[in-house]
């Protein structure tokens, strides 16, 4: 694992400095980090599969470019796309194995953020500095995450996959978009089980049940289930928003027997913001199955399940997107909305403790 770097902004001249956003060189108020990202936590980046050896790519998360390639040995590297000397970007460099070179001088950066060399001029004072900001990364579940830090000495917390996806007695398969629309709307959503019964009323999955219900908060260790009261196993009832080492959703649909072997089909949800108006959007369809029958929910998934599955995510995609940029500003919520006015309160409480950390560094 690689530990989160950045540019030093303490004392200078006996006087307190701002206190910046790591790969933001600036402070960030409590509307902006509400809008971009919470810091201190891991987030899903991009799939592992899109980054090969001896690539070079380019990622906008948390209103943040950032580079992602892989070093010698085939560990995953996350640098800010930004040379510490001119602040070209290093995406558009070259991949010298265990570093990248700038294109604009050739100077080079590794794995780390530290300057290794200065071609131009041999032996100069930025050679052996770490002024880059790199972030801690991990692979798992087909996806690479990474720790994103408020400050450069936020502590990196342990990394833990969603309990689903690190069970060896379910299936899944992993799947990722990107929406014209922010984060925070993914999250509404999500904590909304009663849209499946509108929305989603004529897809393959979400058909049964009533339309109307009630509905309850039960606290878990880890987070909170939003559930139905009277209704279990028909449609989209419940679902539990969980806070461990990064956030994430955790819910199940009920399958027909038609679907084949493994009872409900599970749903492992996440957003990741790529700036105040767009996300990256992290699902993995799953199933428990085992011997021959996890064969066949592959097989099924693979032949008929998956672009149904696609069907009802556009759906979401579809009607998030066309919501107004201030939709969740002007509202009328009522009980169903327990679930959305609980994690909007968690999220603002968030975003105000680390406004107040920034600014504890002004002067």
């Amino acid at each position: 694992m690689t530990t989160a770097t950045a540019t030093s902004t303490g004392a200078r001249a006996g006087r307190a400095m701002p206190i910046t956003v790591v790969g933001t060189r600036r402070q960030l108020d409590a509307a902006e980090l509400a809008a971009t990202g919470l810091r201190d936590r891991w987030y899903a980046i991009y799939p592992s599969r899109f980054v090969g050896q001896g690539d070079m790519v380019k990622v906008r998360r948390l209103g943040v470019d950032w580079l992602l390639f892989r070093d010698a040995r085939g560990q995953i590297r996350m640098l800010e796309d930004r040379c510490p000397h001119r602040s070209a970007p290093l995406s558009v460099g070259q991949h010298l194995g265990d570093r990248v070179a700038c294109k604009y001088h050739g100077v080079q950066v590794d794995g780390h953020g530290t300057v290794v060399s200065v071609p131009g001029m041999p032996g100069c004072a930025l050679e052996g500095k770490t002024v880059t900001a790199s972030l801690a990364v991990e692979e798992g579940a087909d996806m690479i995450f990474a720790f994103m830090p408020l400050t450069a000495d936020s502590e990196v917390t342990p990394f833990k996959l969603p309990d689903r996806l690190d069970n060896p007695d379910i299936s899944w398969f992993s799947n990722y978009a990107e929406w014209n629309s922010p984060w925070r709307f993914y999250m509404d959503n999500v904590l909304d089980p009663m849209h499946g019964a509108f929305l989603h009323r004529e897809s393959h999955s979400m058909f049964g049940g009533d339309t109307s219900a009630r509905f309850r908060i039960r606290e878990t260790d880890r987070g909170f289930f939003f559930e139905k009261t009277d209704q279990r196993g028909k449609n989209f009832d419940w679902v539990e928003y969980c806070r461990e080492a990064m956030d994430y959703v955790d819910l199940e649909i009920p399958y027909a027997d038609s679907a084949g072997p493994g009872g409900s089909f599970g749903i492992v949800g996440m957003s990741t913001p790529i700036d105040a108006d767009t996300s990256a959007v992290f699902h993995w369809r799953t199933r428990t199955v085992s011997d021959w029958e996890r064969d066949v929910w592959r097989f099924m998934y693979k032949t008929t399940l998956e672009e149904k599955h696609w069907v009802v995510l556009e759906q979401d995609r579809a009607l998030l997107e066309a919501l107004a940029a201030d939709a969740d500003r002007d509202e009328h919520l009522y009980q169903h909305d327990l679930g959305v006015a609980r994690i909007r309160r968690i999220h603002d409480a968030d975003a105000q403790k680390q406004a107040a950390t920034l600014a504890e560094g002004t002067a």
